[in-house]
């Protein structure tokens, strides 16, 4: 009697790539996306002009989420003087991982030059139940570059009840300024293994989020002031049944804001306070609200 073998389906994994420049246009005082490489899923549209004279580009992963063994990276690089704002177009959804599949990954590498902005403000990640996804970002500033940057962690689909039912979240993040570490962050939540309802770890809260605040070349001084306004501000709009934040100086050249939060939208709101705030007084203008295209 003839045996059949079954085979496993073939694993399918994509590698996307998109690769950004931006440099400032004397003539016009305006900052251009002067060039994109693309391969999906990723990918950029167009550039849109701020008031300020900044890009907005939005991200697009033509997926719609991140899937299992997916391989995507991202390098973005800031001309002199240049002024870029990078979003997303909505939440970025972390698939379900089937067994045999490796974990999604992305890389991301930033490069501000002199005297370059980057304001990186992405929508929340959203691990689905079952999902394992790995984020690696370097981040290097070169003299008087900036930086505001966040990110925001939901713990799953809660309309559908999934709190902290995803495998494994990684991630992985270094901020330098010419080759010297200002900020190093890594952590791997794997909530099947370790609660993350334990007051070592989240406690009541399911949302939390990073803030980074950096200016190359600003003394220490103007840092600690900067510090003792958003902190001010962190009291403020703080409720401890709800939400928490706090606000701590780098090493040199920068702050750190960090919350965590029972509601996703409140921790949205509140970074975008602090940016604004920390906009004003690093930059002396507003900090405008990146607009969303779907």
């Amino acid at each position: 009697m003839r045996q059949i073998a079954h085979t496993s389906p073939p694993v399918m994994e994509v590698r996307g790539h998109l690769g950004l420049r931006f440099a400032y246009q004397h003539d016009g005082q305006q900052t251009r996306l002067v060039a994109s490489e693309q391969s999906p899923p990723l990918r950029v549209v167009r550039a849109f002009s701020l008031q300020d004279g900044a890009a907005l580009v939005h991200l697009h992963n033509l997926s719609g989420g991140i899937l299992g063994g997916d391989q995507l990276t991202l390098d973005v690089d800031i001309g002199p003087q240049a002024s870029a704002q990078l979003t997303t177009t909505g939440a970025t959804r972390l698939y379900r991982c089937r067994p045999e599949m490796p974990a999604a990954v992305q890389t991301t590498t930033i490069q501000v030059q002199q005297g370059g902005l980057l304001e990186y403000l992405p929508d929340p990640l959203i691990p689905f139940a079952g999902s394992r996804y790995r984020q690696q970002t370097t981040i290097e500033l070169a003299e008087d570059a900036g930086l505001f940057w966040w990110e925001a962690i939901a713990p799953g689909r809660t309309a559908r009840g999934e709190l902290f039912v995803y495998d494994q979240l990684h991630v992985s993040t270094k901020i330098t300024s010419q080759g010297r570490p200002l900020a190093i962050e890594r952590y791997t939540l794997e909530p099947q293994q370790q609660s993350l309802a334990s007051l070592a770890r989240l406690g009541p809260y399911t949302y939390f989020c990073s803030m980074y605040i950096c200016r190359v070349g600003l003394d220490a001084a103007s840092w600690l002031k900067l510090e003792r306004t958003l902190n001010t501000l962190a009291h403020q709009i703080s409720t401890p049944e709800s939400i928490v934040w706090g606000v701590s100086s780098l090493v040199a050249h920068g702050l750190v804001v960090r919350g965590v939060s029972c509601q996703g939208y409140t921790i949205v709101n509140g970074l975008t306070k602090f940016w604004q705030e920390a906009k004003q007084v690093l930059y002396g203008r507003e900090a405008i609200p990146p607009r969303k295209v779907y």
